[in-house]
């Protein structure tokens, strides 16, 4: 977690956090200056809200369906993988819960008026009453378990049997979703559980085919799209020399800028996005011939590995293009 560094943000007592569960949420006098925000997400149900907008976004929409307020800063990086993930579990609610996403670096006021002390910070408002929170990152299956109790699921059981054997028992889980594609094989849902349980059991050969179906719009061709370009970076880096090896390169050239295109594309494949695109970026200022070739192909990659919208992406794409243009 991450200590936010407004100077005005107290740390909660134990006692006002023993009571936390009782506040009454109201309307504060904050500022009505547009607070620029930076993620743009494509869903009705996520929203980025500031100081401005939350009384309409949040309390007053409390009224009639939950609201996940997610404190966050694109300096956290632990907040930058449970974006996500709230991102996806909100999406598969269709509209009976709605993500609020704080910046907390834009929007001190409604951190300190929260008495947020670290982050992430996640609290859940209903009927403008705080009933819920937690600080930190969760595994999936926790959130997942959070999200049921809010609002259950009501999506086929055996569907979500197989959701819940992802993470244990990716093999079970294989067997479930082929189960239900073989009766019903317009069943989208269950292809992309299908492509990531198969990318987890680094079975890559058939993802192209099973994703073939569900195309590229929405929040399941978006997630599909992630899916094929991990599989890219994975395949990509299997053919590269080992992180070890191209460090010892680039400790004894560090403007070897083949090397840093190399090292970026090994450590996107292991998940190290924020150090993959570092070095990605480094490759393409060394050399201006991979900055407009492999260096951007692989960065593109990158970018929907980890989603359109996630805050690096919008970072490093921004980036990119004042480089190149």
């Amino acid at each position: 977690m991450v200590t936010p560094n407004s100077p005005s943000m107290p740390a909660p007592t134990s006692r006002e956090r023993r009571q936390i569960h009782k506040l009454t949420v109201h309307a504060s006098p904050w500022s009505h200056s547009k607070i620029p925000t930076m993620m743009s997400n494509s869903s009705s149900w996520i929203k980025n809200v500031s100081e401005a907008t939350f009384e309409a976004d949040v309390l007053l929409a409390s009224d009639d369906t939950p609201i996940i307020v997610d404190f966050w800063s694109p300096r956290c990086a632990p907040c930058r993988t449970l974006g996500p993930i709230l991102e996806r579990l909100t999406n598969e609610r269709q509209g009976k819960v709605i993500l609020a996403k704080v910046n907390t670096d834009e929007n001190p006021r409604l951190a300190a008026y929260f008495q947020i002390a670290a982050i992430p910070s996640v609290k859940v408002i209903f009927r403008r009453q705080l009933v819920h929170e937690f600080e930190g990152l969760q595994p999936e299956a926790a959130l997942r378990e959070f999200f049921n109790q809010l609002v259950p699921d009501e999506r086929d059981p055996e569907l979500l049997a197989a959701f819940d054997a992802e993470a244990t028992s990716p093999a079970r889980a294989e067997k479930l979703y082929r189960a239900i594609l073989q009766r019903d094989p317009e069943q989208h849902e269950a292809r992309v559980g299908l492509a990531r349980t198969l990318l987890r059991l680094n079975k890559f050969d058939d993802i192209a085919e099973v994703l073939e179906p569900v195309g590229t719009s929405g929040e399941l061709g978006t997630e599909a799209q992630s899916i094929l370009a991990q599989v890219n970076l994975l395949k990509q880096a299997a053919q590269l020399p080992d992180e070890q090896g191209l460090r010892k390169k680039l400790a004894a050239n560090p403007k070897d800028a083949q090397a840093h295109l190399e090292l970026g594309n090994v450590l996107a494949a292991k998940g190290n996005t924020e150090a993959a695109l570092a070095e990605l970026l480094t490759a393409a200022e060394l050399d201006y011939k991979l900055a407009s070739g492999p260096a951007r192909e692989a960065m593109v990659k990158v970018f929907y590995a980890i989603g359109p919208n996630h805050p690096l992406a919008n970072e490093y794409r921004s980036k990119l293009a004042r480089l190149l243009y």
